[in-house]
């Protein structure tokens, strides 16, 4: 029984796996991003060849340094383990490295050491990725034996910039000794204690290292980088009071988050966004734009005629062509008939008719309404060309409307903050006014200036200061100027017929 005791300790069961079955693709969309892994073998200090997964984004641009989180695995773990890291990270612009530590998975190696030697296997980590001039800084994010190991390493190397500490133990010796009650084995405790210091020596002989050493809460006062503690209430394993007797002594900046849960099942929802949150603060991404190829948006939308090339805001044209398409499902499944399609085939629009459907049914009652199209002088900004033949077809479409007295205006709950269309009514006249007026356009203006008009941000609109509200309060002073003056001019009336009355009053007393 004592050697079985051993092996769980120093020589648990491997993970034996395929890596293009359990780790994410090398080629693989995120969000609707592309990213890949990177395979690749690093030896540490013992010799023993490190087996090690990078997942970066596909296309990072030039001058660009991303921070990356290295992930830590557990005892009997593997680098599979940080799948669910990868899905909370990658998609934040934070790059994550994991591996194999020495005597897991398939790395080479015969025993582990639940910290002591894996702290160096990081630190060969963490030298590999200095030397990469695409990595910004490092983040550690460890569960049980891989919290242990941050927290060793993380003791000699302050330059990391945040650690997320699932589940490490205070003290092994000490827990050992609660394992022996856990797993209700009846023995004195006088016989536990002689057992443990057997295991002592041949664990030190086997696996090189002195379980009284790894005493974490020792080198929790000497550990400044900031830290996330995350423990299961319900863990019988490695009880809560070990993270709760290190988080009382360490040193840097912490945070402790308790959720439901055993030790290895999964971390509810919660606790994933507070580690994400935690890594975005203390890492601080670059914000990278999401780009599209232009041959995917014309493999999944219909563009007609618009052509999307290089200067683009691909990013920007696939939200627009999104929500086009999300209205006018909606307003094909509130209708009462179903459309009929014909043969089979698809009766979907193309996206340059759902833009022109969408503009026909914005209505200019002021020319306050255009002010997002003018530049500082109050003139229409130019579209890749001349801008006059714009301007006079938006200004006779603003004379039209408002000879109709139609009041069908683009407000911002109409028109959200990043020209996604929703709910732009109209009717038949101002389409057809709206018609008439584009119809006078080159196609390729018009298209162009359709998707100024709805990709605008309303929030970088400066709208022009309306006269009105400075003639209201004109004459709202006015008003109120009339009535003090008679206030005042009642109050002296008063005044003298008192004393008028007091003068008579005072002759009449004087004749008496």
């Amino acid at each position: 029984m004592i050697e079985q005791f051993i092996n769980f300790v120093i020589r648990p069961p491997r993970a034996d796996y395929n890596p293009d079955q359990y780790l994410w693709d090398s080629e693989f969309t995120l969000a609707g991003r592309k990213y890949k892994r990177i395979d690749l073998e690093l030896t540490n200090g013992r010799g023993h060849t490190l087996k090690c997964s990078h997942y970066v984004p596909a296309t990072v641009p030039e001058n660009t340094a991303l921070p990356c989180v290295i992930y830590c695995h557990g005892n009997s773990g593997c680098r599979a383990d940080a799948n669910e890291a990868a899905v909370i990270l990658l998609p934040s612009n934070i790059t994550l490295f994991t591996l194999d530590f020495s005597g897991s998975g398939l790395s080479e190696g015969d025993y582990v050491s639940l910290g002591w030697h894996e702290k160096d296997d990081l630190k060969c980590v963490v030298s590999y990725l200095r030397k990469d001039k695409q990595i910004s800084c490092i983040g550690l994010w460890g569960r049980s034996m891989g919290a242990v190991t941050s927290l060793l390493y993380g003791a000699e190397d302050p330059s990391i910039a945040g650690m997320v500490l699932d589940s490490a133990f205070a003290n092994l010796y000490d827990l050992m000794m609660e394992l022996v009650d856990v797993y209700k084995i009846r023995v004195p405790k006088f016989t536990v204690k002689m057992a443990v210091q057997y295991m002592r020596r041949v664990i030190q002989r086997r696996a090189k290292f002195d379980i009284m050493d790894l005493n974490v809460v020792q080198y929790a006062p000497k550990t400044f980088i900031p830290a996330l503690f995350g423990h299961g209430s319900k863990d019988i394993f490695i009880q809560p009071h070990h993270c709760d007797r290190i988080y009382d002594g360490y040193a840097g900046d912490k945070n402790i988050i308790k959720f439901d849960g055993d030790h290895n099942l999964p971390r509810p929802q919660f606790y994933y966004d507070s580690v994400s949150i935690f890594f975005y603060n203390v890492l601080r991404p670059p914000l990278i734009p999401a780009v599209l190829s232009s041959t995917k948006l014309e493999k999944y939308y219909d563009l007609g005629g618009l052509k999307v090339g290089t200067g683009k805001n691909e990013s920007l044209l696939y939200e627009i062509i999104s929500s086009l398409r999300a209205v006018s499902t909606d307003k094909a499944s509130s209708s009462s008939a179903s459309p009929s399609v014909p043969n089979g085939s698809s009766s979907t629009k193309s996206v340059v008719e759902l833009l022109a459907e969408s503009v026909s049914q914005i209505s200019i009652n002021n020319e306050n309404d255009l002010d997002f199209l003018l530049d500082e002088e109050h003139n229409l900004k130019e579209v890749d060309g001349d801008s006059h033949s714009t301007e006079s077809c938006l200004l006779g479409n603003k004379s039209h409307e408002g000879q109709n007295g139609e009041e069908c205006s683009l407000s911002s709950s109409n028109r959200e903050s990043w020209g996604r269309c929703s709910s732009l009514g109209g009717n038949s006249d101002d389409a057809s006014s709206s018609g008439r007026c584009t119809a006078n356009l080159n196609p390729q203006k018009h298209h162009q200036i359709t998707l100024k008009a709805l990709a605008t941000p309303l929030r970088r609109i400066r709208r022009k200061k309306s006269p009105r509200t400075k003639d209201r309060k004109l004459m709202s002073f006015n008003w109120r100027k009339p009535k003090k003056e008679k206030m005042e001019k009642e109050e002296r009336e008063t005044l003298t017929q008192r004393l008028r009355l007091c003068f008579l009053g005072h002759k009449r007393a004087q004749s008496a």
